[in-house]
C-alpha cells in the first residue's frame, strides 16, 4: 500500500515545466535487463513487468517471472494498476476542462446531478478539491461499506447522501478514493459516456494504449498473489474492487505504460496542452500532491497503488526526462516495487542503486516466529493450567482477575485490528476481506496469539471452577493441608 500508505512527504514545489530534462546518463537496455533479475532474485517476487522511457521513447520493457496461471509475464502482461488509475483519471477530467465540458474551479454539485451529502459543505466542493485529494471527503466521515455495494459510480454517488465531511473544502489533505471515484462519475456526466469508454475512445486510445481499460471492460488479468509466510498463493482480489472505478479500476501493460509515460513528459501525441499538464502536476500549498502524482522533494512526480493482490508504481523525472513504471501481480506486508523503480531512479541518475532486499522474507519470517511462540506458550500454558489455578484457588476472583487479562491481550487487540491498522493508514477505511489478502501473515499471526491468550485463560477459568466445587477431590486436599 505504498502509495497510499507512504503518499508523501509534505513540500511546496512547483513544477515548471514537464519537459525540461537536464543532461543524464545513457541507460542502456542491458543496464536495466541486469538490474531487474537482481532485483527478481532479491525479492522472490512472483511476477514484475517494467518499462522505462526517456525522450520521446522506450528504453526497456520487458517482464520477468510467471503469473498466477504458471505463464511467463512480458511486457504484454496485463496487470492491475490499483491507484494509479487516479493519473488516468485526472487526465480524462483534464480533456473534458480543455473541451469546457468541465468547470476545474466549479463545484461539482452544480456539475453532476445526484451527488449530495449531508453536510451542507460538500456544496462547496470542487472539482480541483478532487483531484487533489482536498475536498474534505474522508474514510472517517463517509460510508465507505455503502460505496463499496455501489453496483455503478452513478450509485457510488448516491451512496455518499448521508455521509459528511472531515474538513472544509480546500482547507485539508486526506487521501480518499472516494473523491477520484467522483471525478469518474463526472466524466460520464459531462461525456455522456460510461467511464471506461471514455478512457479508451480519449485516453487509451490516441495513446496507442490497445492493452488497457478498466475493471469492467474485456482485459482481464490472472489472479494476482499473496505471500503468505514465504510462500506465493494465487488469490482473486476481494469482490468490492473489481470495478471500474476512477480511483482503481485500470488494467494494462508495461508497453501501454510506456506511451503514457511519454505522453506525461510532453512527448508523443499530446492529450492535453502543456499548461494542462503542469496544473496536474503542479503540488497544492496543503501537500506535495497534484492531481493523480505526488511530488516529490526533488521534483520527481510519482504515484503509487495496491490492490491487494496486485502493486504498481509510476514515476516521471521533469529533471532527466526518464519514465518508469515497475508493476508487480503479488502483494505482501513489504512490496518491491517503489524500492525498484528507486534502483531504476539512480541507474538513470548516473548512481549505484542500493537495490530491494529481502524484506518480505525477514519480515514474515519474523511474524511466522511470533505466531509459532504464541502457539507454543497457549498449548504451555492449557497443560499447566491446573496448576496455575491450585495455587490461586484460595484467592477472591477479585484478585485473581487482573491476572487473567495479560492473556487476553491479543484478543482485544484482533477485536480492534481493522480500527488499529487504520490509524496505521492514515485514517483509511480497512475490512475484514482486505486483512486476509496482503497483510494475511500479519493478520494470521494476531489470530493465533488472540487463540492461544483466549484458550489459556477459559482452561484456566475452568481449572478454578473445578478446584472450588465442593466435591472436588482436589480441593478437599488443599482445604486438609
Amino acid at each position: 500500500m505504498r502509495s497510499l500508505l507512504a503518499l508523501l512527504a509534505a513540500a511546496t514545489l512547483t513544477v515548471t515545466s514537464p519537459i525540461a530534462a537536464s543532461a543524464a546518463p545513457e541507460l542502456t537496455p542491458a543496464a536495466v535487463d541486469a538490474y531487474l533479475r537482481e532485483a527478481m532474485e532479491a525479492t522472490g517476487a512472483p511476477g514484475v513487468s517494467v518499462v522505462v522511457t526517456h525522450d520521446g521513447k522506450v528504453v526497456h520493457a520487458a517482464g520477468y517471472g510467471h503469473d498466477a496461471e504458471g505463464r511467463p509475464v512480458t511486457e504484454d502482461t496485463p496487470m492491475r494498476v490499483a491507484s494509479v488509475s487516479k493519473s488516468f483519471t485526472a487526465m480524462a477530467v483534464m480533456t473534458l476542462v480543455e473541451r469546457g465540458a468541465i468547470e476545474l474551479d466549479g463545484p461539482v454539485a452544480t456539475q453532476l446531478p445526484g451527488f449530495a451529502m449531508a453536510d451542507p459543505r460538500a456544496a462547496r466542493i470542487t472539482v480541483r478539491h478532487l483531484l487533489n485529494q482536498t475536498s474534505g471527503l474522508s474514510d472517517r466521515t463517509v460510508d465507505i461499506a455503502a460505496t463499496e455495494r455501489a453496483t455503478s459510480l452513478a450509485d457510488h454517488a448516491a451512496s455518499l447522501a448521508d455521509s459528511r465531511l472531515a474538513a472544509d473544502p480546500g482547507t485539508r489533505y486526506e487521501y480518499c478514493n472516494v473523491n477520484y471515484d467522483l471525478a469518474a462519475r463526472l466524466v460520464e456526466v459531462a461525456s455522456g459516456q460510461r467511464f471506461g469508454d471514455y478512457l479508451r475512445e480519449r485516453v487509451f486510445g490516441p495513446l496507442g494504449m490497445t492493452s488497457s481499460a478498466v475493471s469492467d471492460q474485456t482485459v482481464r488479468p490472472a489472479n494476482g498473489h499473496n505471500s503468505i509466510f514465504g510462500v506465493w498463493l494465487p488469490r482473486p482480489e476481494p469482490a468490492g474492487f473489481l470495478d471500474g472505478s476512477g480511483a482503481g479500476g485500470v488494467i494494462t501493460t508495461a508497453a501501454d505504460m510506456g506511451r503514457w509515460l511519454i505522453a506525461q513528459t510532453g512527448d508523443g501525441r499530446p492529450l492535453v496542452t502543456r499548461h494542462s499538464l503542469e496544473v496536474m502536476h503542479r503540488p497544492t500549498t496543503l501537500r506535495p500532491y497534484g492531481m493523480g502524482w505526488g511530488v516529490e522533494e526533488d521534483g520527481w512526480l510519482v504515484h503509487s497503488g495496491n490492490l491487494f493482490t496486485y502493486n504498481a508504481v509510476e514515476a516521471v523525472s521533469p529533471k532527466t526526462g526518464y519514465g518508469f513504471a515497475v508493476m508487480t501481480n503479488g502483494a505482501a506486508l513489504y512490496e518491491p516495487t517503489y524500492d525498484i523503480m528507486l534502483g531504476l531512479a539512480a541507474l538513470s541518475e548516473g548512481r549505484t542503486p542500493a537495490g530491494p532486499g529481502n524484506d518480505r522474507q525477514l519480515i514474515e519470517a519474523a511474524l511466522g516466529a511470533i505466531a509459532l511462540l504464541a502457539g507454543g506458550l497457549g498449548v504451555l500454558g492449557a497443560v499447566r493450567a491446573r496448576r496455575w489455578a491450585a495455587r490461586r484457588s484460595g484467592s477472591p476472583w477479585w484478585r485473581i482477575g487482573p491476572r487473567l487479562v495479560p492473556a487476553l491481550v491479543p484478543a482485544a487487540v484482533l477485536a480492534a485490528y481493522p480500527d488499529l491498522v487504520s490509524v496505521l493508514v492514515n485514517g483509511r477505511a480497512v475490512t475484514w476481506a482486505q486483512l486476509t489478502t496482503f497483510p494475511a501473515p500479519l493478520s494470521i499471526t494476531v489470530l493465533v496469539a488472540a487463540l492461544a491468550g483466549s484458550g489459556v485463560t477459559a482452561v484456566r477459568i475452568l481449572a478454578l471452577r473445578k478446584l472450588r466445587a465442593p466435591d472436588s477431590a482436589i480441593a478437599v486436599d488443599l482445604a486438609r493441608r
